[in-house]
């Protein structure tokens, strides 16, 4: 008995062909080359998912100096990353961006740039015009950044442990995650010396890291006053200790003059070699006695490159007139000194007097585990500028601690510039995917997929912490879904006990700008991407 074959289900219609809402048919290359552009980002968004939380994997990065760096930085890996696909290095500058801005999120916002890409791609297939999608995105993100601020809390600088909370928040996704309660209070009392009442930001570059292998990180301290990274040069046996210091800082050199191109004096007779010596120490003599006349018992002289910056002659005569010498100070040290010392640079010693000097109480190297420190403390005059002594047992852990703080230091900054926090452990992503659902149900056409899509690919955030912490992703997230469901907004992923809990009571927090920045930027490049529909190689 022949069967009677079932007539084929008729084929889903393409959306309507008339208006706004028309099926796009792009032509061959313009699709490859999005396609291409597509694929490329989304590999490096892959590549930094791994290290996202505070159960993230870190990477070991090897430079082409052979130097070993390990971290979970997102943005200190993407630097690392030789991409060489134009839309690979969109996604590198998208994570440099938000380290500008705001310093933390740096692989969260490749992250969400990668997923949204994912989504946009389906959007594509479907046959909706990149055009739309670009924009349907802008004004998702618009959408989400409003939600975002609707469930932040307003904060006050002065409320200590609230920044500390902060702080400890995105340490505890690093490497030195178990000493967040030593660097996260050093963080907050860098950022707020620098703050008044009126500013709206924070000059990182006033704060001055130094690092010095020795110790442990908890011997990691804040400074009264300024550390430098040079030690005192004692070769002559000079002093490595001055109270009621007298600073000055200068730029010419404590050596004999050379010519400035290259030549050979010939001298066959022993009376001319000693009259160039001694002209060679007069003219040392000369220079001393001049730093010393004007009261001057610290100097700090800058690194040169055409001669020696102090020449044993020279250091024989400061030891003599106990005056403490540090030399090598780096060129773009400088400015940091002479805002925190109040003195002011001398390019000649006829300009060198007792008006360009600082004052402080003391001027010391300590020995500490082995690690000479110069530490200058009671500092009169001083500027609004702020030095942490980084120390730690070996290099490679200095390095990322020194990562650590400069986070730390940056979530604090954000928070002076935007006072406002919100809810870590995906929590703001599953209630701003929930909103902009609920808010996609009221709008028609291809606009209302574009904004699901968006919602959908916000929950790439608690999908991907759930897995780095070896969590079972569906479940997490759809009982996360179910509680923000029922109205519990600060609902959010706990890491460490593997369950959702109330986020906020678990002090997981963090500033609401590191948030919205990090969904303005990656959509702004989604964006870009997608309106790219050709790859020209200029001559």
């Amino acid at each position: 008995m022949a069967s009677k074959t079932p007539a084929l289900a008729p084929r889903a219609p393409l959306p309507s062909t008339s208006g706004a809402n028309k099926a796009f048919n792009d032509k061959g290359k313009p699709m490859e080359v999005r396609l291409s552009n597509l694929v490329a980002a989304k590999a490096i968004s892959d590549a930094v998912r791994t290290s996202l939380g505070p159960r993230g994997m870190d990477k070991m990065i090897q430079t082409s100096k052979g130097e070993v760096i390990v971290t979970n930085d997102g943005a200190t890996i993407l630097q690392s990353i030789q991409a060489l696909h134009p839309a690979s290095k969109m996604l590198v500058d998208l994570s440099a961006a938000q380290d500008v801005e705001a310093g933390d999120g740096t692989t969260s916002v490749v992250v969400l740039a990668g997923s949204l890409l994912g989504a946009a791609e389906k959007m594509l297939q479907k046959g909706i015009h990149p055009t739309i999608i670009a924009e349907s995105f802008l004004r998702a993100s618009a959408k989400a950044v409003e939600f975002l601020t609707e469930i932040s809390t307003p904060i006050d600088l002065n409320d200590r442990t609230t920044l500390i909370r902060a702080a400890s928040t995105s340490l505890n996704s690093k490497i030195v995650s178990q000493y967040s309660s030593t660097l996260a209070p050093i963080a907050v009392s860098a950022v707020t010396r620098l703050v008044t009442p009126s500013s709206s930001n924070v000059d990182l570059r006033d704060i001055r890291i130094v690092k010095k292998v020795g110790g442990t990180i908890e011997d990691t301290e804040l400074i009264d006053g300024v550390v430098l990274n040079q030690n005192v040069v004692v070769a002559a046996g000079g002093p490595t200790r001055i109270e009621k210091a007298k600073i000055g800082l200068i730029q010419f050199q404590l050596s004999a003059p050379k010519p400035d191109m290259d030549n050979t004096v010939v001298i066959n007779d022993y009376r001319q070699m000693d009259k160039v010596i001694k002209e060679g120490r007069t003219y040392l003599l000369n220079i001393c006695k001049k730093i010393k006349k004007s009261g001057c018992n610290v100097l700090l002289i800058q690194k040169s490159i055409l001669r020696d910056a102090v020449d044993d002659t020279s250091l024989t005569f400061l030891k003599r007139l106990n005056i403490l010498v540090v030399k090598d100070v780096e060129r773009d040290e400088i400015d940091f000194l002479t805002k925190s010392l109040g003195c002011k640079p001398v390019a000649d010693i006829e300009a060198f007097a007792e008006d360009k000097l600082g004052y402080a109480d003391l001027v010391e190297e300590t020995n500490n585990d082995g690690t000479k420190v110069v530490k200058i403390t009671g500092v009169k005059n001083r500027g609004r500028t702020v030095s942490i002594l980084a120390m730690s047992s070996n290099q490679l852990v200095l390095d990322e601690c020194e990562r650590s703080i400069h986070d730390a230091l940056c979530v604090v900054r954000c928070l002076v510039k935007k006072r406002a926090l919100i809810g870590g452990g995906g929590a703001p992503e599953i209630h701003v995917s929930r909103r902009l659902s609920q808010y996609a149900q009221a709008l028609t056409g291809m606009e209302a997929y574009c904004f699901q899509a968006y919602a959908d690919a916000l929950e790439v955030i608690p999908t991907t912490l759930a897995e780095n912490a070896g969590l079972n992703p569906i479940a997490i997230v759809t009982e996360l879904r179910n509680r923000h469901a029922l109205g519990e907004r600060n609902a959010g992923i706990n890491v460490r006990k593997g369950q959702i809990s109330n986020i906020l009571e678990e002090d997981v927090v963090q500033p609401l700008l590191v948030s919205t920045s990090a969904v303005e930027l990656s959509t702004e490049t989604v964006t870009l991407l997608l309106k790219i529909d050709d790859y020209v190689q200029a001559r």
